[in-house]
C-alpha cells in the first residue's frame, strides 16, 4: 500500500493507516496517533476558504475553497489552486522550510503574503499526480470522510480522551 491524500492535497497518509480492507475508513481508536490527529482535523477544514483568500479578500463569498493542506493540525495553511504555489515559493526559496512541523508556519507564510510575497508567474508549483485512482479506497477517491462527530458522540469520554485529539473545533 502506498501514500494518498484524503479530502485535500498535501497531508499524506500510509493507506494502511487510515483504510480497512473494505476501504471504509478505520474507527478514529484504530488509527495511530498522527494520522488519527491528521483525520480528524480533516472533518473540520474540508470546504472551507484558502487562508490567503480570506487574507486578500474583503468579502468571503469571493473567496476559493482550499484544496490542499500544508502545516500542522490546528495551525494548518489552506490553500486553493491559485495560491498552492505561493505557499510552495514561500516555503522552498523564501526560507519558510524553516517552519517545517512548527505551529508559526501559517502566520509567517500569510505575512509574507500581505507583505506581497507572491511566487514569479513562470514557477511551476507541484504537479499532482492520480496514479490508480481506482486502485485506493473509496474513501481516498471520493474525497469524503464518514462523519467523525458520530463515531465520537457514540464514545463516552474516557474513549474519547484516549484518542489524545484535539476535537474542540468539532460539534460533539
Amino acid at each position: 500500500m502506498g501514500k494518498v491524500s484524503i479530502g485535500l492535497r498535501g497531508w499524506r497518509f500510509d493507506e494502511a493507516d487510515v483504510f480497512d480492507s473494505d476501504g471504509s475508513i478505520k474507527p478514529l481508536a484504530e488509527m495511530p496517533p498522527e494520522p488519527r490527529q491528521r483525520v480528524s482535523r480533516l472533518t473540520a477544514i474540508i470546504g472551507n476558504a484558502c487562508d490567503a483568500c480570506m487574507l486578500l479578500e474583503d468579502d468571503e463569498r469571493h473567496c476559493n475553497v482550499a484544496l490542499a493542506v500544508y502545516g500542522e493540525p490546528m495551525s494548518e495553511v489552506l490553500l486553493c489552486e491559485e495560491h498552492e504555489p505561493d505557499f510552495l515559493y514561500w516555503f522552498r526559496e523564501e526560507g519558510g522550510d524553516e517552519y517545517a512541523g512548527n505551529a508559526a508556519m501559517k502566520d509567517r507564510f500569510l505575512e509574507w503574503i500581505a507583505d506581497g510575497g507572491r511566487a514569479p508567474d513562470e514557477y511551476a508549483g507541484i504537479e499532482h499526480v492520480d496514479s490508480e485512482p481506482d486502485a485506493l479506497p473509496n474513501a481516498a477517491v471520493t474525497g469524503e470522510i464518514p462523519s467523525l462527530e458520530d463515531e465520537l458522540e457514540e464514545m463516552d469520554e474516557g474513549e474519547r480522551e484516549a484518542l489524545d485529539v484535539d476535537l474542540s473545533d468539532l460539534d460533539i
